[in-house]
């Protein structure tokens, strides 16, 4: 794995929590794809209009790689909610190319 490509999903991850979604989107190929428990979305300027809006905090707990893949187990503030959850970032010529997210979601549909 190359640094790389650990420091541009963890640099996304931090654009997020700091609410600067103009550099978030900028590691994101533009083809980005996010595979999710209640959803997809497809290309990275759809998503981060998404991202914008939910404003999701995260704490990283664990990182795990292999290859250019990096891994999170992290926390999601989502506001109401906070879930753990696990998010697999495919990292392709210094973007994120995918993310696919698992997390248990019947704390978010017991409302």
């Amino acid at each position: 794995m190359s640094n790389t490509a650990q420091n541009i999903a963890e640099r996304f991850i931090q654009y997020l929590n700091e609410e600067d979604f103009d550099k978030a989107e900028s590691c994101l190929d533009p083809e980005f794809q996010f595979i999710g428990v209640l959803g997809t979305r497809e290309g990275a300027s759809v998503y981060m209009k998404d991202m914008r809006q939910m404003k999701f905090k995260y704490q990283i707990m664990k990182t795990f790689t292999a290859g250019e893949d990096v891994s999170f187990w992290y926390m999601i503030d989502m506001g109401n909610k906070t879930i753990e959850a696990s998010g697999w970032y495919q990292i392709m010529d210094g973007k994120i190319h995918s993310l696919k997210v698992v997390f248990d979601p019947r704390p978010l549909l017991n409302d």
